[in-house]
């Protein structure tokens, strides 16, 4: 695929995002109003639904631009997205017990791996690898939903993990299809991003935070299959050290961890003094720092390169962990 139609994807899919969000914006407001709860960060009812935008304008122009007639995967990762949408919807409006849910969200991410065919550790009998690649995706997809709890928080983090996956695609490390998914949707979350910098005037929803999860699984578990695991652990690793060590310390303090809650780091550093721009603002450099790590294990793929840059990767990921879970100091006057 000429890296010109890739690159056009990006701001094709801006354009269509925002426009589709001025389309909707007068019905979420009218329909989708977001009611401060535990779990807010904001005061004030905020229209949410802006994801419906993002994933339609992603599948509208990655369809348009599809290199090829789309097989088995595509369609399966097609129908999974659209049904984990319509998930979130009902979710929005008027939220599912954990159980449904999970079950729905294990079935969107078990058709998707199955019909992926990929095999990472061939060493493992099929059927544990499978389980433990849904496992993983049902993890992911929830962790990207967890996350999505401070205005510009899913932009820090989509932005860098979509842009480098684009990037990675172009240099060859990702087949031509999952590069123009990564491509439509870096343009869908650029196209979102003035609708909900700090404050926010729309947010995405579990509409948006749901598929936007099994996109960013499936496109990082294609870049593993290509033989770039330590990439694809590197480019997530700030939203999977917050949220898995979050969960651990809310179960290992008998909490129970399917409730809202205002604990992740990242909601800590807010309430430790540090205002919305400054906490998107550290985990978008963390996240380009990453990706830059992670560009480093595929210019020099070697496992010394990899466990030197998951070693440096998880010492930049605790260092931010740590800062923002210590209070802010507060200059006193002279």
């Amino acid at each position: 695929m000429p890296p010109a139609s890739l690159l056009a994807a990006i701001p094709l899919a801006a354009l269509a995002a925002a426009g589709l969000i001025v389309a909707l914006r007068p019905l979420l407001l009218r329909y989708a109003l977001a009611r401060p709860n535990a779990r807010s960060s904001h005061r004030v009812p905020t229209p949410q639904g802006g994801g419906i935008a993002v994933i339609g304008a992603v599948l509208a122009v990655a369809g348009a631009l599809w290199p090829q007639a789309p097989g088995a995967e595509a369609v399966t990762l097609v129908l999974a997205v659209l049904a984990l949408a319509l998930v979130g919807a009902v979710d929005d409006i008027r939220p599912l017990s954990a159980l449904p849910r999970l079950a729905l969200q294990a079935l969107a991410v078990g058709a998707v791996v199955t019909a992926s065919g990929l095999r990472l550790l061939p060493a493992l009998p099929g059927g544990l690898e499978w389980g433990l690649a849904v496992l993983a995706g049902v993890w992911f997809v929830n962790l990207v939903n967890f996350m999505d709890g401070l205005d510009w928080m899913t932009v820090a983090e989509g932005v860098p993990l979509a842009g480098a996956l684009t990037l990675f695609g172009l240099a060859g490390h990702l087949a031509p299809g999952p590069t123009l998914a990564a491509a439509a949707l870096l343009g869908g979350l650029l196209g979102f991003a003035p609708f909900n910098r700090p404050v926010a005037r729309l947010f995405l929803g579990d509409v948006g935070s749901l598929p936007l999860g099994l996109l960013l699984a499936w496109l990082l578990y294609r870049l593993a299959g290509e033989g770039a695991l330590a990439a694809a652990i590197l480019l997530p690793l700030y939203y999977l050290a917050d949220a898995t060590l979050t969960l651990a310390r809310r179960a290992l303090r008998g909490e129970p961890v399917w409730q809202a809650h205002r604990t992740h780091f990242y909601q800590q550093a807010t309430a430790n003094g540090r205002s919305v721009p400054e906490v998107v603002g550290t985990v978008f450099a963390l996240n380009a720092a990453l990706a830059l790590l992670a560009a480093v294990t595929l210019a020099w793929p070697s496992w010394p390169v990899a466990a030197a840059a998951l070693v440096l990767g998880c010492g930049l990921v605790a260092g931010v962990l740590r800062h923002f879970a210590a209070r802010k100091a507060v200059a006193v006057p002279a």
